[in-house]
């Protein structure tokens, strides 16, 4: 049955649970791994990885004996057993790719650690994860040392090297590991790992509590990565003799967003992964113009960059055909800015979802131009939206988005009672997010439950305002968090990030806003920032700003 054709049947049911429009997929029982070799000799000689930066490239048949080998040896030489942690705290190459598949080849669990993170930051992954083994560059190497030494742990460290001619002392080399040649793989047939082992372990962002580690399954990963390859919602063309489709990694791999949409999938379909090892306004903008870039996956900071920054241009975008946002919500107005240096062919989607579900739950068809919405629930997926004591609602009403299907994590690790709080009556994850699903399955997503500001006991929700705030001329960037008052409970405060060469203007941007909106959630309070402090997949942290100017 075609996508129209299963949109005009309804997608609600009699009990107000919301259905995909897309077919259904059959879940194979394999390994993520499996998975992404599964067709390797299609596209065997192609480039898998090229680094951006400085052109270092591997072809699908080198990322599987490399791989390959990495497992081998560490089953060797590390004694690296099943259900071992690996920690990687790595930034964005093509090395990355080879470390992740290398560990779970080896049937270890991987968990992965933002490359800027304090050692305090690491010591507490490293106490909550109970990693074997870490892995890490040359930058990261002391910060990993030192979160040992608070932890109190002796552990083994691969540095992967990159261009540096030596690694630092006490720690062992990730080239002599994964790039010799005559490795012995045959110890990896004694690796037994079933799909429904877990195969990462993610941190959740803790931008409304302490980070809780995501058990995802290999399972899981294989199910997300088929999702997206479903007709109806594919993105991507064909890897075969003459088209290899190009994609851009500037997300960081080790967020769940990067991590599956980016690397695990695309490796899966074959295609060619230029990795970016961080954001640098102008080194970003030349690998737009060096790659012919076909698929861009951004969270909203990059879409505001490539559509507001003069030196990105129609020709930096010439090869786009698709551009995907998720992780935060995005202004319809940044949208149409960034589509008029596009070509009109360019087809423009918002991503929905979270580490707790792999990360993939709905996303916007090909063609439509409803910006405002992140589209359908993909494939096997269902929805419920929820009131506050998780009774169902109907049609356009507002509450809290719930969520069923194959791809939603096992639970969070050694907290059980935290995986009960999220995964409710039957199965149904609590996702947190304030939501609405129209007639025809389409869901809009208007807020975080936990980030609502409550004034006089109403609820205001900062992303209306901040939605609002966008629209200044002034403005670049704003987030808007709830202060505590003695009388009303709480009260907006806007802080704002001025668009360059533009004077702070108080009352101008106050009465922008309110003359917009109720009385009661009127802006009280204005500050003005340099930059507004973001996760790696660009959610606003909000509970730094109020710790900090609240």
């Amino acid at each position: 049955m075609s996508l129209c054709n299963r949109r005009q049947q309804s997608l609600w049911t009699i009990d107000k649970i919301v259905k995909s429009p897309h077919k259904d997929i059959d879940i194979p029982r394999r390994t993520i791994n499996d998975h992404i070799w599964e067709n390797l000799e299609k596209w065997a000689d192609k480039t898998a990885l090229v680094c951006g930066i400085t052109n270092r490239s591997y072809t699908y048949n080198q990322l599987y004996k490399y791989s390959r080998n990495f497992a081998a040896r560490l089953r060797t030489h590390l004694k690296i057993k099943e259900g071992d942690v690996v920690c990687i705290m790595m930034s964005n190459s093509p090395e990355y790719a080879v470390v992740a598949l290398g560990a779970l080849e080896a049937g270890a669990v991987v968990t992965t650690v933002n490359p800027i993170y304090t050692p305090h930051e690491v010591q507490r992954q490293i106490e909550l994860s109970d990693p074997t083994l870490l892995i890490g560059q040359t930058e990261t190497i002391s910060c990993l040392k030192e979160a040992l030494f608070l932890v109190k742990k002796n552990l083994p460290i691969i540095t992967v090297k990159g261009s540096e001619s030596t690694i630092p002392s006490g720690t062992i080399s990730f080239e002599e590991l994964a790039l010799g040649d005559n490795v012995d793989h045959s110890v990896l047939k004694e690796v037994s790992r079933s799909f429904e082992d877990i195969a990462f372990l993610p941190y959740s962002s803790g931008t409304t509590g302490l980070p809780k580690g995501v058990e995802l399954p290999h399972k899981q990963m294989v199910v997300n990565c088929l999702q997206q390859d479903v007709n109806t919602i594919r993105q991507y063309d064909e890897t075969t003799s003459t088209n290899q489709d190009v994609t851009l990694n500037i997300l960081p791999l080790y967020h769940i967003y990067g991590l599956t949409v980016i690397l695990l999938h695309k490796l899966s379909i074959g295609s060619k992964i230029v990795t970016v090892p961080k954001f640098q306004p102008n080194t970003f903008i030349n690998v737009l113009k060096e790659h012919p870039i076909n698929m861009l996956y951004a969270a909203p900071p990059l879409i505001l960059f490539l559509s507001s920054h003069p030196g990105v241009t129609e020709e930096h975008l010439a090869s786009v055909k698709v551009i995907a946002s998720g992780a935060a919500p995005l202004p319809t107005s940044d949208v149409i800015k960034l589509l008029e240096k596009t070509k009109p062919a360019v087809n423009f989607v918002n991503l929905y979802g979270m580490t707790e579900c792999s990360p993939l739950v709905t996303a916007m068809s090909l063609g439509s131009n409803n910006y405002s919405t992140v589209g359908h629930a993909v494939s096997n997926t269902e929805l419920r939206i929820a009131d506050s004591e998780l009774k169902p609602l109907g049609v356009n009403e507002v509450g809290e988005l719930l969520i069923r299907g194959p791809q939603v994590m096992k639970g969070y690790r050694n907290n059980p009672e935290a995986t009960k709080d999220a995964i409710i009556n039957d199965g149904w994850y609590r996702s947190g997010d304030l939501g609405s699903i129209d007639k025809d399955g389409v869901v809009t997503i208007t807020d975080r439950l936990k980030e609502l500001i409550k004034v006089k006991g109403y609820q205001v929700p900062p992303a209306e305002l901040e939605h609002i705030l966008k629209e200044h001329p002034d403005v670049l960037d704003v987030a808007i968090v709830g202060v505590p008052h003695s009388r009303i409970g709480e009260y907006p405060k806007a802080f704002i990030v001025l668009k360059e060469g533009r004077k702070a203007d108080v009352d101008g941007i106050t009465s922008f806003v309110n003359k917009q909106v109720a009385e009661y959630k009127r802006v009280k309070e204005v500050m003005f920032l340099d930059a507004l402090p973001r996760n790696p997949s660009g959610k606003i942290l909000r509970r730094i700003l109020k710790e900090k100017y609240c």
